[in-house]
């Protein structure tokens, strides 16, 4: 039997999710369950439950997204949160950022086959992307790392003001607490633990929210970010 064979049907919450997308779901699901389990982005024993663990689990977040926004999915590995969240909301511009090569190719082929157009894949680590991809008002991420360090990666990315998004688990509120320290030096003014998907998703989606004010990163980044401007005006010029 193949991988794509175990993939279940999708439950009637996908089509109330997804909309007139809905189609487009269910091949993006055939996607991670056939060349994403093929290419190591998914582990096989995941296909079962691709629809109510990942994809629907991701869907949700767009409960807490604000509209016309743009969003940086930070780690985007398979596409989880940034594809299903595309799916549910075109009014976001929205960019999967990815290190790896084997991952950008597979969400390249992504986005095009599924037609999302406010979608851009990049390939890099956040770190390094300051200056080349102008600061979002939100950052998504799920499963990228622990909060005080995905934060150093995802906050610096943030205009000032906006927010970063994480889908977390139990964890949640142990490691909101560990963090409150660097959360502050990296200029959090306000995090809260939010809980999505009521009706669709059993157990809820958690969501660490981190608010930023004026200077995401904090003062530790904001020469970086003053370079990274100056060099992309210079860059502009010529």
């Amino acid at each position: 039997m193949t991988e794509a064979a175990e993939l279940p049907p999708a439950p009637e919450q996908a089509r109330v999710v997804f909309g007139d997308r809905f189609d487009d779901a269910v091949r993006y699901a055939e996607l991670l369950a056939e060349a994403g389990v093929q290419r190591g982005l998914i582990g096989p024993r995941e296909v079962p439950r691709l629809w109510e663990r990942h994809i629907l689990n991701c869907a949700v977040l767009s409960e807490v997204v604000p509209e016309g926004v743009t969003v940086c999915d930070v780690g985007s590995g398979a596409g989880l949160p940034g594809i299903p969240l595309a799916l549910v909301r075109g009014d976001l511009k929205i960019t999967l950022l990815e290190p790896l090569l084997r991952r950008t190719t597979f969400l390249t082929e992504v986005v095009e086959l599924l037609g999302l157009d406010h979608v851009t894949v990049m390939r890099g680590r956040a770190e390094e992307v300051m200056g080349k991809l102008p600061p979002v008002h939100v950052v998504t991420a799920r499963a990228v790392a622990p909060l005080d360090r995905l934060a150093t990666w995802g906050v610096p990315l943030l205009r000032p003001y906006g927010e970063m998004l994480a889908l977390k688990g139990d964890t949640a509120e142990e490691e909101l607490k560990a963090s409150s320290t660097a959360l502050s030096k990296l200029g959090a003014v306000e995090t809260s633990i939010l809980h999505v998907g009521e009706g669709v998703v059993d157990p809820l989606s958690t969501v660490v929210r981190v608010e930023v004010g004026e200077s995401p990163g904090g003062v530790r980044f904001a020469a970086k970010r003053a370079k990274a401007a100056r060099t992309g005006r210079t860059r502009r010029r010529r």
